[in-house]
């Protein structure tokens, strides 16, 4: 394998990730949160239900933050050798590819801090529940934050997703690429509708 070969390899296996199974478990994450809408009782059953899968260490571990991680680093290296061009043409997938890079730096820092509010406070003892993360969004910065974070997210896995499909040479052509991103802006206002209807029903 020539180095080429190599950073194609690693371009492909970051996408990858970036989509299975790290975006899948965000729409997982965005829809679970989502029962908050339904009420304290409702929230607590689904959380107390993901807090209480069997070997969710070695889930967490394998299935989210390793390849969470290597998404991030080897994207910070993508993002960080891109040449962005919004300024000279002003094309809208120019913009997008400008966004999809802010974002995913946004993206991380969102979820190194969500992580630090909920999970390691499980692990000190605290409960994970309702009124615990009414009490994190109670403070207005805090929601905007969240509200920043979420949609940064959304954002970054819903275009991740058109960039996908060209990196594994699934939509090849100018008209299916397209049509796709028709289609991920679309989910990107279904999935940011569901996100942010979930964090205003801890207000």
């Amino acid at each position: 394998m020539g180095i080429g070969n190599h950073e194609n390899f690693y371009r492909k296996l970051h996408s990858l990730a970036g989509i299975i199974p790290v975006g899948v478990f965000l729409t997982f994450h965005l829809f679970l949160n989502y029962s908050a809408v339904w009420g304290e009782d409702a929230y607590n059953t689904a959380s107390g239900f993901m807090g209480n899968l069997p070997f969710k260490y070695a889930l967490e571990i394998f299935i989210i933050f390793l390849p969470l991680f290597y998404h991030a680093i080897y994207g910070a290296k993508i993002a960080l050798q891109a040449k962005n061009n919004v300024g000279q043409y002003k094309y809208m997938r120019n913009w997008m590819f400008f966004f999809q890079r802010l974002t995913g730096f946004i993206a991380f820092a969102f979820v190194i801090w969500h992580v630090w509010q909920t999970r390691v406070q499980a692990e000190l003892g605290v409960h994970v529940d309702f009124n615990m993360m009414a009490s994190i969004v109670e403070n207005p910065l805090s929601i905007v934050l969240y509200i920043i974070g979420i949609l940064s997210a959304i954002y970054h896995f819903t275009n991740g997703i058109w960039t996908f499909l060209i990196t594994w040479g699934i939509t090849v052509s100018p008209k299916s690429q397209k049509i796709l991103q028709y289609i991920t802006i679309a989910l990107f206002f279904a999935l940011s509708f569901v996100g942010l209807r979930a964090i205003f029903a801890f207000i």
